[in-house]
């Protein structure tokens, strides 16, 4: 698919109010998508896991207005109280699909919206946000045009919530979603995520992850600036061929059940994009102390106990503990006994493999 086959060739008559509602969830990378070309185009392909709990629920309400206006009217509601600052990040959403959605000027809309989880602290809530507020839109565009296919509306609501934040593209199915072209992933695209479809061994289809929230406040550098830095980065190209490399040998990890080798591609994964934004030009360091010492005691943990418990991190300072299902209560015992400590107010988030984006009865 092309992005013309996202525009729509008309609506017989706009609707005059309505209200919409969804829940959708974060992701982990696994392999990391990190570097981007111009229109939100992933530098290089990546694949994550569909978290359950850690999610972003967002109500739309709309109004069609008396006339068309020249600028978006809207307003965003945040845990309850308006949010101006995330106003100029809606205003450049709309601006990018607008060519999708010839009614976006029609009406006036209150967005309310809020996490299960610390806003920006390196639970990819940009990630749940625009995958919500994007089926919202989607389900405004199927009350105008009803006879929209399942697997269309899914595409167009991943195509559009990519425009918001790459990542946001693979918040909206589960368990596992992968995004950008690679050889070896049928249907794989650039412009949305797709459901990975290739054999799964069962001792991946309930895995668990526990975040640990060693820093709770704003990010250094937002993913945003993160992703620029890796334009002329010396080490950008190697990276991007690393990460084709490493979803063709996690393909074969996923349908063996390997779990040593899972853990040496998601850990190697993890380490290469703090790598890539410590050797940038500027530079930042993004984990805390804590961090590394969480890194230090899985390690030795998993060495002592024969355990296939491994860490992942996005762009921050939190540590996802991943862990399958039947070594949960020997690694839940573990985390409460020696890591909690090194969390933010000793707080972490019990959390897990899930199915994706739900609708809401509003």
């Amino acid at each position: 698919m092309t992005e013309k086959d996202f525009i729509p060739s008309g609506y017989l008559q706009l609707i005059k109010e309505g209200k919409v509602g969804y829940k959708s969830p974060s992701n982990i990378a696994l392999v990391k998508y990190w570097g981007k070309k111009e229109g939100q185009i992933p530098a290089n392909p990546s694949i994550s896991f569909t978290l359950s709990a850690c999610s972003t629920t967002t109500i739309l309400s709309f109004n069609k207005l008396p006339k068309p206006t020249k600028y978006y009217s809207f307003e965003l509601l945040f845990e309850g109280k308006p949010k101006l600052d995330f106003n100029p990040k809606i205003i450049t959403f709309f601006d990018r699909i607008l060519p999708y959605f010839p009614f976006l000027k029609e009406y006036h809309y209150v967005i309310e919206t809020g996490n299960s989880f610390p806003h920006s602290s390196g639970i990819a809530s940009s990630a749940s946000g625009m995958a919500a507020l994007a089926l919202c839109l989607l389900e405004i565009e199927r009350l105008h045009l009803p006879n929209l296919e399942e697997k269309y509306f899914m595409k167009k609501a991943s195509f559009l919530a990519r425009l918001g934040s790459g990542s946001a593209c693979r918040s909206l199915e589960g368990p596992i979603v992968e995004w950008g072209l690679h050889k070896d992933i049928p249907e794989s695209s650039n412009l949305y995520g797709v459901k990975y479809s290739s054999e799964v061994h069962p001792i991946f289809k309930n895995f668990h992850d526990t975040i640990l929230l060693v820093d709770k406040g704003e990010k250094q550098v937002s993913s945003t600036a993160g992703h620029d830095l890796v334009n002329g980065h010396p080490f950008a190209e190697r990276r991007f061929e690393q990460a084709h490399k490493n979803l063709t040998r996690l393909k074969s990890v996923l349908k063996e059940g390997d779990l040593s080798g899972f853990v040496k591609i998601v850990e190697s994964e993890a380490l290469t994009l703090h790598a890539i934004m410590m050797t940038g030009d500027p530079y930042f360091i993004l984990m805390k102390p804590n961090t590394l010492e969480i890194i230090n005691k899985i390690w030795l943990f998993r060495e002592k106990s024969g355990t296939h418990v491994c860490f992942t991190l996005d762009a921050g300072a939190n540590v996802h503990v991943l862990y399958p299902e039947n070594e949960k209560e020997m690694v839940n015992q573990f985390i409460v006994n020696e890591l909690v400590v090194y969390c933010q107010n000793q707080q972490y988030i019990c959390d897990r493999i899930g199915l994706g984006a739900k609708k809401l009865v509003v």
